[in-house]
């Protein structure tokens, strides 16, 4: 019988640093929607540029970690050829995924935009026994509910049932579903012994491949015309795909797909509090309790601890 996701780990101490990984990286890619809207670049060129700028330094990182880390007595790598599947698998359904969200923020507001694409955690509990092998608890269920509930507080005041809005709606749910599907290829990568900077560098390569094809068909405009919108696309390269992305791939090594997937619900939280400061937009009490909701969502779910049994 397959282990519950709730069981993986084997202490609270080994969550600590994973599950701290997993909150920042929501944050840091919460962030993203702002810098596409900077990016003088269409949504699909800026999906190119968010990982083709982030390439080289992951491709680098990869080497070093590969010298660092080789087996002991083989002198081989850890990754293998099935890590090498689920991480190209993992950066194909990622372009999937940056090019329906680019999509969906410029067709959309940034709330609807943000609120569909956090749909993913429902994909990654209804596909994550099925796929992967890791079954789904009630905790996690409960989480997912919770969760819900708190994003949908969260942004609710802001959400758009606007007809001319529905293209960018409908681009938002597709990548919530390209997103679902990121997890569990990261998450099964990571479980066939793959570091996070051999899975990241590999599948950014397939992501910047996809991207630019699809960039060089539909669109004219491929380079940014100021040095506002330059700077836009490297902080989505470094702030958000070598930073969140790499904070996210690493947690996945240690924490269950489930689990990781509702803590991005933290993106919501993280874009309306940039609202807040940045843009001057109030939170209403409503807004905090589904911010609460949120973290009580993520607390519920979190995988329970074991004495005794091994880390991912």
């Amino acid at each position: 019988m397959q282990p519950s996701a709730n069981t993986v780990e084997t202490s609270a101490s080994t969550q600590i640093v994973p599950i701290t990984a997993l909150l920042l990286a929501a944050v840091v890619m919460g962030a993203s929607p702002l810098f596409v809207r900077f990016a003088d670049v269409g949504p699909i060129t800026s999906a190119f540029w968010r990982v083709a700028l982030a390439a080289p330094v992951l491709v680098v990182w990869a080497a070093i970690d590969a010298r660092r880390s080789k087996r002991p007595k083989t002198g081989k790598p850890w990754h293998t050829d099935k890590g090498n599947r689920f991480a190209a698998l993992a950066g194909f359904v990622f372009a999937g995924d940056l090019l329906f969200w680019h999509l969906a923020i410029v067709n959309t507001s940034i709330a609807n935009a943000t609120f569909m694409a956090t749909m993913a955690p429902v994909w990654v509990l209804l596909l994550s026994g099925l796929l992967i092998g890791e079954r789904v608890g009630r905790a996690e269920l409960l989480g997912l509910v919770l969760c819900l509930t708190g994003g949908a507080a969260l942004v609710g005041g802001s959400l758009q049932l606007n007809p001319a809005n529905l293209q960018g709606d409908i681009y938002g749910i597709i990548t919530s579903l390209f997103f679902g599907l990121y997890f569990l290829c990261v998450r099964m990568a990571r479980r066939t012994g793959a570091s996070t900077a051999h899975i990241m560098a590999l599948s950014s390569i397939v992501t910047a491949t996809a991207l630019g094809i699809a960039a060089l068909v539909l669109e004219d405009q491929l380079l940014p015309l100021t040095l506002a919108g330059a700077g836009a696309l490297l902080a989505l390269a470094w702030f958000s795909h070598i930073g969140g992305q790499g904070l996210l791939a690493y947690a996945l090594g240690f924490l269950p797909a489930a689990f990781s997937s509702l803590v991005i619900f933290m993106e919501a939280i993280a874009a309306a509090t940039l609202a807040w400061i940045v843009l001057g937009e109030e939170l209403s009490i409503l807004q905090w309790l589904g911010g609460a909701a949120i973290f009580l969502g993520v607390a519920v779910a979190r995988p329970k601890t074991r004495q005794g049994e091994k880390t991912s």
